[in-house]
């Protein structure tokens, strides 16, 4: 249970205290009325005596009365059906009016992973607990609430006060010994009539009060009398002094407005069966100071009620402090001289009469067991009366004089004799089965031992449990178990037995009242936060139980409160359904209560959380959200948060610009940047390195220090840290992820921007006129999907803009039952225009140790673009743009540059990833360049101008699909603009087709080099040309060019895969060795003489050359260090191929280039594949592999092969042509060496080209030798050839040691090609 303001001691002395009744005069009560106050309300703040009181207990005891209260109020004779009805209509009016103060208390618990709020003590079950304890009806079975005393008030203004006082008298002994009323109940016979002179002091003789008073000591004695002045001041003096108001706590606060509430809700007035257990004729409320009287009647209206003048206005407003002091002073007065030895007689009369008629001791301090349990138990005569819950007693039964001795004892604090006489009663209404007396005697004996004073024995729980399931269950009277549940739990949560209270109040909550299970349920809830160890899902549970049922009771306040409360621990638990439902009636609890925030924010959080319900429970979410928002917010000043759809605030895209138009015709438009791209970012790192160098190459060879690369499209994964630019009058894109979470679909419609705008000159504008918004009109989102949505912003002005959101209308659309069908107007209509605002996180940093210990975000700036002056805005068109090319193909295409932007541009530049792939004939350098400008006529493009440019494209030289960048770059023509240059990207995709193999080599001869050229047709025989033509073969080279034809003597045609074997001789150019001039040599093969300078192919083979040429270690030889085989000869091969297509025969032209570094070492045209390294497996045990011989021991012998270089021979007569050649071997070192010559033939080597694969060594194939240390030998050999061509005689493998040594023979190096002419005679 929650904390209370008064201790559990305090809380059960107050609930049982002596009843005083008040019996005025009418002139006495319209004196006491001139405070707006009844006699009993004006004696209610002073009836707690604040000094000791005395009593002698049976034995002559002292006992002391500490703080003891009374309780004073009128006599209540009217029908009990005016008390009985409005009872729990007052409880539940208690309950309303007491709500959460602000600024309470609360307690702050962390358990676990739960952090609560919630209120330290709950008033507004104190006010119930109190108020019920006060209407509890009165009862024959206990006599704790029966009137002890009765206090006769007449005034002094009386014309024979004393004979009013008979009056009084008379009237009070009617009502209680006439038998015409049935309330109140009286303790005993002779009640105590104690008689007060109500003084007037304005108004009346002071000196005839003290002559009457005087009278009434000689008639009452002083004990039996008061004279009580009131009224010292003037009410129309009241301003003048300030008096302090201590009866408003006191009264009942119930208003006209409050009641006509109960009246019309029909659960907060209902009245079950089950909870008046006694006759109407029994029951009666003796603590309300006036009758109530509810009529049935429908049509009286709730202001015909009668209601006590309370609240409204001040109270004791005749009254001066000293008045109060008398008011106190009479009150103790009364209790020391009149009341407590009223009570002390009657408790030693109780005793004397108990035990006479035991015949046994004179005092019930040393009795026996046997003086309180032993007798025979009365006998009851068939006629006496039974009462529904066992006998009812007569009121001389020594049963009840025993129950109304102790309830006297209990009533002055006397606990101890009050339990034994408890305990005594209680074994004898057991034996007489008077289980509603018995119930009663348990219960006053358990609250009798707690309060005993050192704790003699242990509070008797079971007492208090046995008495609420006889209440309960035997005598169905639900109010005495209630009050029973109230204290036994109140006592347990005193001892920190807060399981047991919960339990025991959880068991008293039912069907028949909803506000008493709600107030049990709630306190249940706080046993269980209290607890050593929390139980925070308990709490949790029995808050959200508490709330229903303070819901159903018409607490739509405390109904609220329950449910926050409860939310705190379901909140992000993943208790979707749990979290739904207690939202959703947190929502709806708001709205009724005009919360109309409070509600919208409820609902809100339904349709955020990632709902498990049905469509059909979502659908009704959406609307209850709507409705709130439609119906009670009404018009805002500011837009709304709308919950839906979800906004994935990281997966934001802004494009900057203009989107690009599409092909027209024949033209395809560059492909530039756009959001409907996958953003690569391995292919942004290209452009940044391409757009790099453009920007070097334009500012004369660096790029400058506060470089930053254009950024036309941001996402999560581009750099945001800095604000990007756009252009003035080019419109902001804002690319935005929308998903819906629901199970049924959404309508989004009139959708736009939330931006904010400053101008350059710090001068807020009119927004209107600084941005452009684009509105889309409809947007549908189906059921759980997700779909992007493009907004624009066009900017107007220069300055700075940050998109802060997005505003929209959302409603419900119609499901797919009534999408093709007319919606009702009230779906059609049940939407609200509301905004979502973009918050976009920057990425983790992680760069310093502080970042790495805490979470740190950066910032992200794609939401905030600076507006900067008009620039240009270049289009690029291409016509007839080819999308396959052979290998080496040279195709002309037409690129169309065109300006639509406002300003001039100039300085136009593009860069490409393949500078070998294009050209505009415009290359005015020899050596390898990435970027080239764009020749435009007079050097810039004015805004709307347009031209066109020719350009040619060579097939790349590797077989495949090509991904070729091209960016193109430009500056503005006026400066001063923050944007000093812009980009353009294109990406073009070529399908690179096999034409010619190139193979060739070279091998010195003489004072020169013979170049040995292998072309091969490997065109794709389906689709590609069926013939090629080489046209013409060139060199370039600083060192080498060719000079002479060597083979073939005529046009060179090949059809498909066939090959040509082309022989050309080299000579040495004599330059100087810092010259990088190049010497380029043309030997046609045709009948078409073509110059190479005349043509495209230096444009194109002068920016590759270098990527061509890769670094080749030089070859070292005996004599010297120098690199004397480097060659540095391309070879070039223009060739034609004519094709049909679409029935016209088309020629195609190209070329192909082979580098040639090193002589002895092949170079080819193709490039090779790429293809993915195999897997190697591992290997656990190392493997040794035999070592290469080290350089020297292949350098043992030198060879030379001695021959004519032409030789005829007629293969008519001799079909064998044999040759004599000499080979001569020379050792180089000091030392003997064993020589082995091997002639075979080893076609499948791959040293040996296909010159030689059609002769053979005739004689010896192989030999062995010695050769001494510097000797040279010649050995004649004989090579046998079959017909006429060009051979290679170089194929003798020459293996050398040292003589006499261990390890194998090396083989040694060979020397250039030998070749030889075989002509046909």
């Amino acid at each position: 249970m929650a904390q209370c303001v008064q201790s559990v001691e305090e809380f059960v002395q107050d609930s049982f205290v002596p009843m005083v009744a008040v019996l005025c005069s009418e002139e006495a009560e319209r004196v006491s009325m001139k405070n707006n106050l009844h006699f009993s309300e004006l004696l209610r703040p002073f009836c707690r005596l604040t000094s000791e009181g005395h009593i002698r207990d049976p034995n002559n005891q002292v006992h002391v009365v500490k703080n003891l209260r009374i309780c004073v109020s009128n006599i209540a004779t009217g029908p009990p059906s005016s008390a009985a009805m409005p009872r729990r209509r007052l409880l539940s009016e208690v309950v309303q009016s007491t709500q959460p103060q602000e600024g309470a208390a609360t307690n702050v618990m962390t358990t676990g992973d739960y952090e609560l709020s919630f209120s330290v003590t709950t008033p507004w079950f104190e006010a119930y607990r109190e108020n019920f304890l006060q209407s509890t009806p009165v009862s024959d079975h206990e006599f704790l609430n029966h009137y002890l005393a009765c206090l006769l008030v007449a005034s002094s203004s009386e014309a024979v006060p004393v004979e009013q006082f008979l009056k009084l008298s008379q009237e009070q002994h009617r009502i209680q010994h006439s038998g015409e009323f049935p309330l109140p109940k009286w303790f005993t016979p002779n009640t105590l009539k104690y008689y007060v002179l109500l003084h007037d002091v304005s108004a009346s003789d002071e000196l005839r009060a003290d002559a009457v008073y005087e009278d009434m000591k000689q008639r009452y004695g002083a004990q039996g009398c008061h004279l009580l002045k009131i009224n010292s001041c003037n009410a129309s003096n009241q301003g003048t002094e300030q008096i302090p108001d201590p009866w408003s706590q006191y009264l009942q606060r119930r208003s006209q407005d409050s009641l006509e509430d109960v009246v019309s809700s029909g659960g907060a007035v209902e009245l079950g069966a089950a909870e008046v257990e006694f006759p109407l004729e029994e029951v009666g409320v003796p603590g309300t100071v006036c009758s109530y009287t509810l009529n049935t009647d429908p049509k009286m209206a709730a202001g015909d009620l009668e209601i006590p003048a309370c609240g409204a206005e001040n109270h004791g407003a005749c009254l001066s402090l000293n008045d109060h002091d008398r008011i106190r002073h009479f009150i103790q007065d009364f209790t020391f001289r009149g009341l407590l030895p009223h009570i002390e007689k009657n408790i030693r009369q109780l005793n004397d009469q108990l035990v006479s008629r035991k015949g046994l001791s004179r005092s019930l301090f040393t009795a026996t067991k046997k003086w309180f349990g032993g007798g025979k138990i009365p006998e009851k005569s068939s006629a006496e009366p039974k009462s529904t819950c066992g006998v009812l007693y007569p009121p001389e039964a020594p049963e009840l004089q025993i129950r109304k001795m102790a309830d006297l004892c209990f009533l002055v604090q006397h606990y101890e004799l009050a339990y034994s006489c408890y305990h005594t009663a209680k074994k004898d209404f057991l034996s007489d089965q008077a289980m509603l007396y018995a119930a009663g005697a348990l219960e006053m004996a358990a609250v009798s031992a707690f309060l005993q004073a050192g704790a003699p024995r242990p509070y008797p729980a079971h007492y208090m449990d046995t008495a609420i399931q006889t209440y309960r269950d035997v005598c169905r009277n639900t109010v005495l178990a209630e009050r029973c549940a109230l204290l036994s739990a109140d006592i347990l949560k005193s001892q920190g037995k807060y399981s047991e209270a919960a339990t025991l109040l959880i068991k008293m909550t039912s069907e028949d009242c909803d506000l008493r299970s709600a107030l049990l349920l709630e306190q249940a809830a706080h046993c269980f936060i209290n607890m050593r160890t929390p139980m925070v899902r308990k709490f949790s549970f029995h808050m959200i139980l508490a709330g229903h049922r303070f819901s159903k009771a018409g607490q739509r306040r405390h109904a609220l409160r329950c449910y926050l409360q409860a939310l705190q621990v379901y909140r992000g638990r993943g208790w979707s359904l749990a979290e739904d439902h207690i939202n959703f009636t947190v929502g709806r609890q708001s709205f009724t209560l005009g919360q109309a925030e409070c509600a919208a924010a409820a609902f809100r959080l339904v349709l955020t959380n990632d709902s498990r319900q049905t469509a059909a429970q979502q659908g009704a979410f959406l609307r209850e959200f709507l409705y709130v928002h439609q119906s009670t917010l009404g018009i805002p000043e500011e837009l709304p948060l709308l919950p839906l759809p979800h906004i994935h605030s990281s997966a934001v895209r802004v494009y900057l610009g203009h989107e690009r138009r599409p092909a027209q015709g024949e033209k395809q438009a560059a492909t530039h940047v756009s959001l409907d791209q996958e953003l690569d970012h391995d292919q942004a790192a290209v452009w940044v390195r391409l757009e790099e160098r453009l920007v070097a190459a334009a500012n004369g060879g660096a790029a400058p220090a506060g470089f930053q690369p254009t950024q036309s499209c941001l996402d999560q994964h581009t750099d945001n840290q800095r604000p990007p630019q756009a252009v003035v009058n080019e419109p902001v894109v804002v690319e935005l992820t929308l998903r819906n979470p629901l199970k049924v679909p959404l309508l989004l419609s009139d959708l736009s921007l939330l931006w904010t705008f400053q101008e350059d000159d710090d001068a807020t504008t009119d927004e209107d006129e600084a941005v452009t918004p684009e509105v889309v009109q409809e947007f549908f989102l189906s059921p759980e999907e997700t779909k992007t949505i493009r907004l624009r912003l066009l900017p107007c002005r220069t300055g700075q803009m940050k998109v802060v959101g997005v505003a929209y209308e959302l409603a419900a659309a119609p499901c797919a039952e009534t999408l093709h069908s007319d919606p009702s107007p009230a779906l059609r209509t049940l939407a609200v225009r509301g905004r979502q605002d973009l918050h976009i996180q920057g990425p983790r940093l992680n760069l310093t140790k502080e970042d790495k210990m805490t979470v740190r975000h950066g910032v992200d700036c794609r939401l905030e673009p600076v507006i900067t002056a008009p620039m240009p805005l270049m289009e690029v068109f291409f016509l007839d743009f080819p999308t396959a090319l052979l290998c080496g193909e040279v195709r002309r295409t037409v690129v169309e540059f065109g300006n639509v932007g406002a300003v001039a541009l100039r300085g136009l530049r593009v860069a490409s990833t393949h500078a070998d792939f294009f050209t505009f004939g415009c290359r005015t350098t020899r050596t390898r360049t990435d970027e080239e400008v764009v020749p435009i006529d007079g050097g810039e493009l004015r805004p709307g101008e347009s031209t066109q440019l020719p350009l040619w494209l060579r097939g790349p030289d590797q077989e495949g699909v090509h991904e070729i960048h091209f960016l193109f770059y430009y500056q503005s023509a006026e400066g001063g603009s923050k944007v000093r240059h812009r980009v353009l990207h294109h990406t073009a995709f070529i399908c690179a087709s096999r034409s010619l193999s190139v193979r060739a080599s070279a091998r010195r001869s003489g004072g020169g080099a013979l170049v040995f050229v292998d072309v091969e047709n490997i065109a794709a025989s389906d689709g590609g040309p069926p013939d090629f033509q080489i046209l013409q073969v060139s060199s370039s080279s600083r060192r080498w060019r060719l000079h002479q034809r060597i083979n073939p003597t005529a046009d060179c045609k090949l059809s498909s895969r066939e090959r040509a074997k082309l022989c050309f001789r080299a000579a040495p150019c004599y330059h100087s060795q810092e010259s990088e001039q190049h010497t380029v040599a043309d030997l046609n093969l045709g009948s078409e003489q073509t110059m190479s300078s005349s043509t495209r192919c230096p444009d194109f083979f002068f920016p590759v050359s270098k990527s061509l040429q890769p670094e080749a270690p030089g070859s070292k030889t005996l004599d010297s260090g120098t690199k004397c085989d480097e060659l540095d000869l391309t070879i070039i091969i223009m060739w034609k191929a004519p094709v049909l297509e679409d029935n016209k025969e088309q020629i195609l032209e190209g070329q192909l280039h082979v580098a040639l570094q090193t002589i002895g070492k092949d170079a080819t045209s193709l490039l090779p594949k790429e293809e993915a390294p195999e897997m190697m497996l591992l290997k656990f045990k190392s493997e040794l592999l035999p070592a290469p011989p080290p350089a020297e021991f292949s350098q043992l012998i030198k060879t030379n092969l001695e021959h004519p270089e032409n030789f005829t021979h007629s293969f008519h007569r001799s079909s064998l042509c044999v040759v004599p050649v000499a080979l001569t071997l020379s050792n180089c070192c000091s030392d003997a060496v064993d020589v082995d010559v091997d002639l075979r033939n080893r076609s499948g080597s791959s040293e040996s080209p296909d010159v030689h694969s059609c002769f053979s060594w005739v004689g010896k194939s192989r030999m062995a030798l010695q050769l001494q240390p510097r000797e040279v030998r010649s050995v004649g050999l004989r090579a046998c050839f079959l017909r006429a061509g060009v051979y290679n005689l170089n194929t003798p493998r020459i293996s050398a040691r040292t003589a006499g040594g261990s390890g194998s023979a090396g083989r040694q190096a060979a020397t250039g090609p030998a070749l030889i002419v075989i002509g046909c005679a």
